[in-house]
């Protein structure tokens, strides 16, 4: 067994011809941040290949060296944590990253760089250790650590650890993804997203942990929420939740405080990560991610806040909050490219996609650095009802419940102004998803999607009295506030003929299933995918914001009740085809070459205020075939 250390030197991936400068100046040559080493056998080399990049172990051996010195006593054991657990992420067929967080103890805590190892063996009793890492925690990425292992055998399990000292870490497992030439029948991954710390219980993730045969997660976005005490937190949480403090947090007028540091970011991070059940999902499964709104700032465009009207820049914030979140997940850097010498809030790019095998091609798309601003401007809403243009809160009419005729109308006005369409993803990582899907040969193309897809209108131009008697588009902050760039897009899998293309979704905090026309009038329309959206694992479900909301509305009746609700949802929306807006929860799915099956597990609520004991409440599973839209639906399974 070799060992191979990258220290000041830029590291070449051996899995891919190129890297970017970028990704090479702002992290290998930074002191440790990322690690890139080849597994053995047959010649491990620190930074793949040859040339003056990297560290080639000669096939000739070399004289004999010199007695070394008599080895130093060992460390006293206690004297190094692991509390944020451990992680392995972006698998591929050759390659997987490993992540931990390695801290001193007590009295012996200062602020040296922490010297440690990976070990990943493909044994769980470490018998045979395909890589040995020498690693480095230091203070300036808040002693987190990442390496990518390349030259790893194709779905193949594998376990790792971390050792400082005489501590060592919790064993994780992981799994590299199948190969292009795979005769894999059938795979497994589930997707989870909306974790609020401050609101009900983690019980999903118990659940989670215990499906035993999925072969990676995917996380969707709000991994951690950036406010604590804000008014859709005011619930209770279970006891294992205290309340966070944030060391550089910012209060808002509603008494809420916003995380505004990469300190008050990584405070987030370290809480969530500190409970057992989410270090228990990741040690066991590989983790692919993307971000929301809430990693940053809650309905955020680019580097913008909208707790106010004013939609504040804050690019110092965007950085940091990015900072942290690059620190905290274990993505690799051969797709995902980060400088952190650039000024700019979009320093950082990380859309990307992962093969699994002929079955599976999963897209993953960044829905919140490159969107344009929401079509309709808070502060044109608040000069029009009386509101604070730059200071109050005006979503409601912009972001939510927006007359559909003043959203297509101020849309056609906001193209003129920036010679296209209003857009989520942007110019680039449009094309990037454009071509991605039609040069894809997968069986299944599986969107990982942040907002929901599902049209979400309701028409009361005959249930209300003016001026409420409008039809109204319920989430702006959705693809549904960007109808020409989600036409375009429903248009171009449609001219492609490009087939079973399937959406795993979050952010709503409800379920759906939802057939995806590339035009929403199903009279019209053709359809072009199907869209699941997976409830949060915590946070106050969708149908809780719509009631209180809704109170001294038209909409109070038809919100008096969750079964009200989704009557007034599907009977608006014929192709909401499965919809529970009161739910918490994750999912799951089994793809075959035959069809794509999705399991909705819905969680029971807190039990006098704990988190119940056997958390499940219920299942649903829905069926796509292969060459069908026509999703087959088993509700209490």
């Amino acid at each position: 067994m070799a060992l191979a250390q990258i220290r000041a030197r830029p590291a070449i991936d051996p899995t891919r011809e190129k890297k970017s400068p970028m990704e090479r100046r702002s992290f290998l040559r930074r002191g440790l941040f990322y690690t890139v080493v080849a597994a053995t056998p047959p010649v491990l080399s620190a930074c793949g290949g040859g040339g003056s990049d990297g560290i080639v172990f000669p096939l000739v051996p070399p004289p004999a060296p010199a007695p070394a010195p008599p080895p130093p006593a060992p460390e006293p054991a206690g004297r190094y944590a692991f509390g944020q657990g451990v992680a392995s992420g972006d698998p591929k067929d050759t390659s997987i990253v490993f992540w931990t967080r390695c801290v001193r103890t007590g009295t012996a805590a200062d602020s040296a760089a922490i010297a440690l190892r990976l070990e990943v063996s493909d044994t769980s009793g470490f018998g045979n250790l395909v890589a040995k890492v020498a690693l480095e925690a230091s203070d300036r990425f808040d002693r987190t650590v990442r390496a990518k292992v390349t030259g790893l055998a194709p779905d193949t399990r594998y376990f790792f650890r971390f050792v400082a000292g005489s501590d060592v870490s919790a064993t994780g497992r992981t799994r590299t993804a199948p190969a292009a030439d795979s005769q894999r029948q059938q795979l497994r991954f589930a997707w989870f997203t909306c974790q609020d710390w401050l609101i009900n219980h983690w019980g999903a993730l118990d659940l989670l942990a215990a499906e035993d045969d999925l072969d990676f997660t995917v996380h969707v976005g709000d991994y951690v929420y950036e406010t604590v005490g804000a008014k859709f937190q005011a619930g209770v949480a279970e006891p294992a939740h205290q309340a966070i403090q944030l060391p550089n947090g910012v209060a808002l007028a509603d008494g809420s405080v916003y995380a505004n540091t990469v300190d008050d970011y990584r405070t987030l991070y370290r809480t969530y990560r500190g409970d057992a059940r989410l270090q228990a999902v990741h040690a066991k499964f590989p983790l692919i991610a993307i971000w929301d709104d809430h990693e940053f700032s809650d309905d955020c465009w680019q580097d913008h806040q909208t707790y106010t009207n004013a939609n504040t820049q804050q690019t110092a914030r965007r950085r940091g909050a990015s900072q942290a979140w690059a620190e905290y997940m274990p993505v690799d850097f051969g797709d995902v490219s980060f400088d952190m010498g650039n000024p700019a809030y979009d320093n950082i790019k990380i859309y990307r996609d992962f093969h699994f095998g002929p079955l599976l091609h999963l897209v993953m798309t960044d829905e919140r650095l490159y969107r344009d601003d929401h079509v309709i401007s808070e502060a044109l809403v608040a000069q029009q009802t009386g509101g604070d243009p730059v200071d109050g809160n005006s979503s409601i009419g912009s972001r939510y419940f927006a007359p559909q005729t003043t959203l297509l109308a101020l849309e056609a006005m906001r193209t003129q102004q920036l010679g296209r369409a209003p857009s989520i993803l942007g110019p680039t990582q449009t094309d990037w998803w454009k071509n991605t899907l039609k040069n894809s040969n997968a069986t299944w193309k599986v969107w990982g999607n942040e907002v929901s897809l599902s049209r979400m209108w309701v028409d009361l131009t005959q249930m209300a009295p003016p001026p409420f008697n409008q039809r109204y588009v319920v989430n702006c902050d959705a693809w549904d506030g960007y109808p020409s760039h989600k036409a375009d897009l429903m248009g171009y899998l449609k001219a492609q003929n490009i087939r079973n293309v399937v959406a795993i979704t979050g952010d709503l905090h409800a379920f759906q299933c939802g057939l995806i026309r590339d035009l929403p009038d199903p009279a019209a329309g053709t359809p072009v995918l199907v869209d699941f959206v997976c409830a949060g694992v915590s946070s106050s479900s969708f149908y809780s914001y719509i009631k209180a909301g809704s109170q001294g509305t038209p909409l109070t009746a038809l919100t008096a009740t969750p079964a009200a609700f989704e009557q007034v949802m599907r009977g608006n929306n014929p192709d909401l085809l499965f919809s529970d807006h009161d739910a918490q929860g994750y999912a799951s799915a089994t793809v075959t070459a035959q069809s794509f099956m999705v399991v909705f597990n819905k969680v029971k609520p807190l039990d006098a205020g704990k988190a119940p004991a056997s958390p499940l409440l219920k299942r649903t599973r829905i069926r796509v075939n292969a060459g069908s839209t026509t999703p087959v639906i088993e509700d209490n399974v």
